[in-house]
């Protein structure tokens, strides 16, 4: 290697520290804001110690599954890839840890940045809160999968890092997502249809389970998801590019590892850019910060491919993934936040049925210009890109700058809590509404994310396929030979199952919860009429069970069965499963995330004075649509883009042995 690719090699890592250190002083600035009466902070207390609660047992449970795995790993393939499997799941669980103590402590400050200073205040702290979780997940993955290349190079033990930041993804988006809807469904039953009270009302005895809820889902949920990816796509990069033809390969591997580098640097450029921005508005502030990352970027990575390849093909492919990925958010906002909104909030006045019926077509109609997106990607990536290294060098290049597309969604689950406080703290309808502004533009923001990490989901599984492809000799599938049709109809399966069994997960302990904040308004004298406490507590205990339970199975399954495919029919076989995996599990993620995007701002369409606004029918029946949108946006749909790349990345990483 030249003495330039040395060092930038060995600077990757030290950028991803600088990143860690910055994304810690970052919160600690945001400690540093007033966080308001005396009352808001008790409720944020809760609301934080709820949050931790729940991370503290999925950890626990989470360390079983750890050393299991890491026992296996060591025995079967090596003990230097189980340390690889153990330090990404390390990474991973430190994300999840940071970021959902930057998004609590942030949303207090965020309500009382709306009293001191208005929106524009309130959205600096928003967005500073979340800006922790982005700059972390990036910094991360840039820290310890450049470190790890430092000292090794076999894509066999790198693989082990990307095993391991997967698993961790799985149990983290299904414990948080099921946690999170069910708090959500028990909360607007009984509380917003049954019992009439507002949205976060104190009387409410789930509403702290609710506000919970949004951080163990919306922050560590998403951000474990987002991480996994990340070094996903960067993983089955530097594995085929090992396989390259060329003499040395060791350039090949190294870019991927510079571009997220790069990107990091792009992110943290865009999220300083808010400040000068935010006059511009709160929307279009994250909007043109967002823009601002990408094209810093996009310049960077086109002199850095020129400069370690000497050939610019593979910028094509990053600028195809780029603009995909872009474009995939762009057609999720739209189906969420665009006219099939209004589509369904008149469904909403000849009932609950046609709401839930106009809702499912949408989402399945939504599914349709992504893939059709995707494609087209896979396309030029592959044609102009360099073959399949280009397809993973496009999914690198479309999740390259996570650092301020998590920032942006991180930032709507702190903008819900503010609300949140706001309501419960009694600040009054003032603060309420610039409140609802910023979580308005959270929801929107969040379809984005949501549609931006299914996109990027496709794109590294298919990456992680042809890593896989590569590793066991395969050229081509043959869909004639009945062992690869029988892998290729399990692996279509697989996405359907996992929903139904999240979907169930969220109705189970959904129902759970409703049970029990029937029984106090029942039997607690005086909670409807203002004159006693519920107990919040146990709502948040009977949600965490509930959603530890069910995690489990979704989560051993995405493991165990891919596995059993390649040991007992086949490596063939296994690819047909990856392959019918990927196609279902991509569009019913869409589907599924998209119907509950549009639901839910059908919902807040109503709301807003629409139709009649709320305590109407018309109202009602939105909110059982709402309802059933809830486990489809934030549960199931966000678990599809996870099973598929971890189904992938065990599959890689156990290749070996199906040879």
């Amino acid at each position: 290697m030249e003495s330039g690719s040395v060092f930038l090699m060995r600077s990757i890592p030290v950028i991803g520290l600088l990143g860690i250190i910055m994304a810690v002083a970052t919160y600690f600035r945001v400690r540093k804001k007033p966080a308001g009466n005396e009352l808001m902070q008790k409720i944020a207390g809760k609301i934080h110690r709820g949050a931790f609660v729940f991370l503290k047992r999925e950890y626990q449970i989470i360390a079983v599954f750890i050393v299991v795995v890491f026992g296996v790993l060591a025995w079967l393939l090596s003990v230097q890839t189980a340390i690889a499997f153990l330090f990404g799941a390390i990474c991973s669980m430190a994300a999840g840890l940071l970021g959902m103590e930057a998004a609590t402590r942030s949303s207090v400050r965020a309500c009382q940045g709306a009293k001191d200073g208005g929106i524009n205040t309130a959205l600096s702290i928003a967005f500073s809160g979340g800006s922790v979780m982005g700059i972390i997940v990036a910094a991360l993955g840039v820290f310890g999968l450049g470190l790890y290349f430092i000292f090794t190079r076999d894509p066999k033990i790198i693989n082990g890092f990307a095993m391991g930041a997967s698993s961790i993804a799985l149990f983290a988006r299904v414990g948080g997502g099921v946690y999170t809807k069910s708090a959500d469904v028990g909360a607007d039953l009984v509380g917003k249809v049954e019992a009439g009270i507002p949205e976060d009302d104190p009387r409410n005895p789930g509403v702290i389970a609710d506000n919970v809820g949004d951080n163990v889902g919306d922050t560590a949920g998403m951000g474990a998801d987002l991480f996994e990816s990340y070094v996903g796509s960067v993983v089955a990069t530097m594995a085929i590019g090992a396989s390259m033809s060329a003499v040395d390969n060791t350039m090949w591997m190294l870019l991927p590892l510079a571009l997220i580098a790069v990107g990091l640097i792009a992110s943290v450029l865009g999220i300083f850019s808010i400040s000068a921005l935010k006059k511009a508005g709160p929307q279009s502030a994250l909007r043109y910060s967002t823009y601002i990352s990408g094209i810093l970027f996009i310049i960077a990575a086109y002199f850095l491919i020129r400069y370690l390849l000497g050939v610019i093909d593979p910028f094509w492919a990053i600028l195809s993934g780029i603009v995909a990925g872009i474009l995939i958010g762009l057609e999720s906002e739209y189906f969420t936040s665009g006219p099939p909104v209004r589509e369904v909030g008149r469904a909403s006045e000849t009932g609950p049925a046609t709401t839930i019926i106009t809702g499912f077509a949408v989402g399945l109609q939504s599914a349709i210009l992504p893939v059709i997106t995707l494609v087209i990607a896979i396309y030029i990536s592959y044609k102009f890109g360099g073959g399949l290294y280009g397809i993973a060098i496009s999914a690198v290049g479309m999740l390259s700058t996570i650092g301020i597309v998590m920032s942006t969604d991180s930032y709507g689950p702190i903008a819900d809590n503010a609300g949140g406080i706001a309501e419960m703290s009694e600040a009054g309808p003032e603060i309420r509404k610039i409140t609802d502004k910023l979580d308005a533009i959270g929801n929107t923001t969040a379809a984005i994310g949501k549609g931006f990490a299914l996109g990027s989901a496709g794109l590294t599984a298919l990456a992680l396929f042809s890593a896989f492809q590569k590793t066991v000799g395969i050229d081509s599938i043959n869909l004639s030979s009945p062992t690869t049709v029988i892998g290729l109809f399990l692996g279509a399966m697989m996405p359907f199952l996992i929903a139904s069994l999240t979907m169930k997960g969220v109705g189970r302990a959904g129902n759970i919860l409703v049970k029990e904040i029937r029984r106090q308004f029942k039997e607690i004298k005086g909670l409807m009429e203002g004159e006693a406490e519920p107990d919040e507590e146990r709502c948040v205990d009977i949600v965490t069970r509930a959603a530890l339970r069910e995690m489990v199975v979704p989560g051993v399954l995405a493991v165990v069965l891919p596995l059993f495919v390649g040991f007992v029919i086949g490596a063939e076989a296994l690819g047909g499963f990856l392959a019918g995996a990927t196609s279902t599990g991509v569009l019913l993620g869409i589907f599924m995330a998209n119907a509950g995007g549009t639901w839910d701002n059908a919902k807040k369409w109503i709301e807003e004075g629409n139709l009649g606004g709320k305590g109407t029918d018309v109202h009602a029946a939105a909110v059982v649509g709402d309802t059933v949108g809830d486990p489809f946006k934030d549960t199931s749909g966000p678990s599809m883009n996870i099973l598929i790349k971890l189904m992938s990345v065990v599959s890689l990483v156990f290749a070996p042995l199906f040879l």
